[in-house]
């Protein structure tokens, strides 16, 4: 049996429904029930049903999107900071292996040779360099909790997206904004990150931190293209003149723009599809939200 956090989230939806068509017995834990930001709660919890293994998708991410977090800082460094800190203590307590969602979004650019970030290049988009939003550098604190701890698995996501209409899904934010911002970026499709991150553990790889990003980079203006081609949503795509003017004129805190590298995923034996593919295909396959 699994044990799950953060089930009712957009990421957390897709690992029920992973699990469920893969028939694995889990129980996706609410606060309501257990308050797992308890550590004497959890790891009696733990004991008691003694699951196989943990996931944990709960976080803080702000709504509509990071500016949120601005606003809301005690509930994000909560979330993203102090709550890794009290599953790692209870699952290391209770005797359970673990698996917690992070985020690429601690990183910002390329290396310097334009290759992506690897998971031993130390973040650059955190408090220290004192250049991130507040979501970013609590997510990168979250990294600095779980440094040495072992039989967890620590997994990258970034901007994720489906062929879903979602408020939380990046093709969906294209198409809904009135003005995008030109950046470069790995991103991850959330089916593939939610099997990939699971296929972790099914297979047992080596503990450690993975970027569970598609191979590769895509622009803004290649995803558009993309949607354009799909004829999902056909309009003009208006892009701010440079970022100066999208943080003068829309944000509240910049942004994570980066290139991360997956190989290390692929040398464990586990491939995702290369974004433009993936991008492609999920047009294609495009489905409205339900009423």
């Amino acid at each position: 049996m699994i044990y799950l956090l953060g089930g009712s989230g957009y990421v957390g939806q897709a690992y029920q429904a992973l699990l469920t068509r893969k028939g694995v017995p889990f129980r996706n834990l609410r606060r309501a029930e257990v308050d797992y930001t308890q550590l004497a709660v959890l790891t009696a919890a733990l004991r008691r049903d003694r699951p196989e293994f943990l996931i944990n998708s709960a976080g803080y991410t702000g709504k509509p999107n990071v500016d949120a977090c601005e606003l809301h800082r005690a509930d994000c460094l909560f979330g993203n900071a102090v709550l890794p800190g009290i599953i790692a203590q209870a699952c290391a307590d209770a005797g359970v292996p673990w698996g917690h969602v992070s985020s690429g979004c601690i990183y910002t650019g390329a290396r310097p040779d334009g290759s992506g970030f690897t998971e031993t290049d130390t973040p650059n988009f955190t408090f220290r360099q004192n250049n991130c939003s507040f979501y970013s550098g609590t997510k990168a604190l979250g990294e600095e909790v779980l440094a040495g701890v072992p039989n967890v698995y620590v997994w990258r996501l970034r901007i994720p997206f489906d062929n879903v209409e979602n408020p939380r899904n990046y093709l969906t934010k294209l198409m809904r904004y009135k003005t995008l911002l030109a950046a470069t970026n790995s991103i991850s499709q959330l089916e593939e990150f939610v099997a990939t991150t699971y296929s972790c553990w099914e297979k047992r790889v080596p503990f450690g931190t993975y970027n569970i990003t598609n191979p590769g980079a895509i622009t803004t203006h290649e995803v558009v293209e993309h949607i354009k081609k799909s004829g999902v949503c056909i309009k003009d795509y208006v892009f701010f003149k440079n970022e100066t003017e999208f943080m003068r004129t829309a944000a509240k805190t910049p942004r994570s723009n980066c290139v991360m590298n997956s190989s290390k995923l692929a040398a464990v034996g586990l491939a995702m599809t290369e974004v433009h593919e993936a991008v492609a295909r999920d047009l294609k396959t495009w489905r409205k939200a339900a009423a």
